[in-house]
């Protein structure tokens, strides 16, 4: 584990823009905001406040942890991106955390992590590892007790915590689950013409 170092931990898996600075085991500032969209605008100015609040800038953090998923699939892009593009120019770490890991850090128990998935589906991770999208009804009744994601900022701090613990390897990468909803465009490519001809 990464001690006495900055540790800043952020997500935008889901309908929130959260973080959380730590420095050892310490949570030395954290914020979130509910947002259904404008992650994309708010995640920095955001992120430059927590570390304004905490006193300290860039250069002083130690790593990066970033929330992957499952969830929100522009969302995700947000954060992984923005983290990969900072250790990138800070030279520290990025290290992805899945929103299961976030979900069973500290759990003594077995249980299903679960993250709420569009039209009355979930996103779960079973006792054994395994990693599914299912009917939530299904979820329910695998069982085990089912556990969710705690709220943004615990979020953000969890994510935080499980960077600063884990060895650095590749750069963060999004866990998706399902494919997208967005499907590739039916017109026909357009025609390059020559301007010779």
């Amino acid at each position: 584990m990464v001690s006495d170092a900055y540790i800043l931990g952020f997500d935008t898996s889901a309908a929130h823009c959260a973080a959380a600075l730590l420095c050892g085991p310490r949570v030395v500032a954290m914020r979130s905001e509910q947002m259904t969209r404008g992650q994309a605008e708010r995640l920095m100015p955001l992120l430059q406040e927590v570390l304004a609040e905490a006193g300290i800038t860039w250069r002083d953090l130690g790593r990066i942890g970033v929330g992957v998923g499952p969830g929100n699939f522009t969302g995700i892009r947000i954060g992984v991106s923005a983290a990969r593009g900072l250790a990138l120019a800070l030279e520290i770490p990025a290290i992805g955390v899945s929103g299961f890991d976030a979900i069973s850090l500290g759990a003594q128990m077995p249980h299903v992590a679960a993250i709420p998935a569009p039209r009355d589906q979930m996103y779960v991770q079973a006792p054994d590892g395994t990693q599914s999208l299912v009917e939530a009804a299904d979820a329910a009744a695998m069982g085990v007790p089912l556990r969710y994601l705690p709220q943004p900022r615990e979020l953000a701090c969890r994510i935080a915590r499980l960077a600063a613990g884990a060895a650095p390897g590749t750069a963060p990468v999004p866990l998706y689950l399902r494919a997208a909803d967005a499907a590739p465009a039916r017109d026909a490519p357009p025609v390059m013409l020559d301007e010779r001809g």
